[in-house]
C-alpha cells in the first residue's frame, strides 16, 4: 500500500520536465516539478497531442492494450514499473515515464534479474518508458508511445538505494569514444555484453537499439550463439543507454507490428559502413534549414486514442 501511494504521489506531481530540450539520460530533472498550466482550449483540434497526453498523470482505467505504432499511438491500461525493485531502480522520477504494458513490466523485471546473475551487476537503472497513457511526449522521444519501449542505462545500478536527488541529477556514463568510431575502453566493460544479450535473447523483444560503436563492440566480443545480434540495431544517439522494443503482445489487435529484423548478424563492414561515414559522424548543417514539421494532433493518432485520453 505504501508503495502504491508513492507511485500515485509521483504521478500526480507529474508534470513534466522542461519543454525546451530533448529528454535524454543526461537531462536533469527536478525533485519539485511544477505542474503544467491548464490548456486554454483543450478541445481545439489543432492542439498538439503531446500537450494533451503530457498532462495525464494516471493511466486510463481500461483493459491493457497498445494502440497504433511505436511512434504514433497510445496505451490503455498501462501499469507502472515500481520505482524500486530487487534488481532495478527507476531514474528521472519527475518525468512520470515509468509506465508500460504489463508484459513490458514483466520483461524488464526478468532482464534485470538476468543482469544480476549473468553480469554481476547489482541491477539496472531504468530510464524512460512511456507516459501513463502513452502518446507523444513533450520532450524527447518520437517513439515510446504505446507502452512497449524502455531505455536502460548502461551505467550499472549501485549497490544501494538512490535518493530522489540522485535519480534526478545523476548523469549516465558515456560509452562511446570521442572520435565516435568505437567504444571507450575506460567505461565499456566485459559485463556490458551479457546485459544487452540477456535482453536480446528474450523472445518478446523485437529490437535493441544501441549506438553503432556499441554494436561494433558487441560484434567483436560475442562468442558462441550469436543469433541474438540480429536484434541489436545501430541507431542515432544511444551512447549512454540501450533501448528495448517489445513485439506487439498476443491478442493486441490494435497494435501495429514492426517488420521483424532479418536473420543476419549485421556485423559486416558493409552493414556498419553508413554509421561510420563522415556524413553521419560529422553532419554538415543544411544550406536551407528545413521547415519544422507541424506537431502531431489527436486526429493523427488512431481513433481509439481519443477514448484513452478521455477515459477516467
Amino acid at each position: 500500500m505504501k508503495r502504491h501511494r508513492l507511485i500515485l504521489a509521483l504521478a500526480l506531481m507529474s508534470a513534466v520536465v522542461s519543454m525546451a530540450s530533448p529528454a535524454s539520460a543526461q537531462d536533469k530533472g527536478s525533485v519539485s516539478p511544477k505542474p503544467l498550466p491548464p490548456l486554454a482550449n483543450p478541445n481545439d483540434p489543432n492542439v498538439a497531442a503531446k500537450e494533451l497526453f503530457g498532462r495525464k498523470p494516471l493511466p486510463a482505467k481500461l483493459a491493457p492494450q497498445p494502440i497504433g505504432f511505436y511512434a504514433k499511438g497510445c496505451i490503455a491500461g498501462a501499469v507502472a514499473l515500481p520505482i524500486n525493485g530487487p534488481a532495478w531502480q527507476v531514474m528521472r522520477l519527475s518525468r512520470n515515464r515509468n509506465w508500460g504494458h504489463p508484459d513490458l513490466i514483466a520483461l524488464l523485471e526478468r532482464v534485470a534479474t538476468k543482469a544480476q546473475k549473468t553480469a554481476g551487476w547489482p541491477g539496472l537503472l531504468v530510464g524512460d518508458m512511456s507516459q501513463p497513457r502513452g502518446g507523444p511526449m513533450l520532450t524527447g522521444h518520437a517513439s515510446h508511445q504505446i507502452g512497449l519501449d524502455a531505455d536502460i542505462w548502461l551505467t550499472p545500478m549501485p549497490n544501494r538505494q538512490l535518493s530522489r536527488e540522485e535519480r534526478e541529477e545523476t548523469s549516465a556514463v558515456m560509452m562511446v569514444r570521442k572520435d565516435r568510431l568505437d567504444i571507450d575502453p575506460a567505461t565499456w566493460t566485459p559485463t556490458h555484453l551479457p546485459v544487452i544479450r540477456a535482453a536480446a535473447q528474450e523472445p518478446q523483444v523485437e529490437r535493441i537499439f544501441v549506438n553503432a560503436a556499441i554494436k561494433k563492440a558487441l560484434c567483436r566480443e560475442a562468442n558462441g550463439n550469436r543469433s541474438w545480434l540480429s536484434k541489436v540495431r545501430p541507431m542515432y544517439g544511444h551512447d549512454y543507454h540501450f533501448h528495448i522494443r517489445m513485439k506487439c503482445p498476443p491478442g493486441s489487435s490494435n497494435c501495429e507490428a514492426q517488420t521483424p529484423p532479418n536473420d543476419g548478424e549485421g556485423c559486416s563492414t558493409g552493414d556498419l559502413a553508413y554509421w561510420f561515414s563522415d556524413a553521419v559522424l560529422h553532419p554538415k548543417p543544411p544550406v536551407k534549414p528545413p521547415k519544422p514539421k507541424p506537431p502531431m494532433t489527436l486526429a493523427n493518432l488512431p481513433a481509439e486514442c481519443r477514448q484513452v485520453l478521455l477515459a477516467p
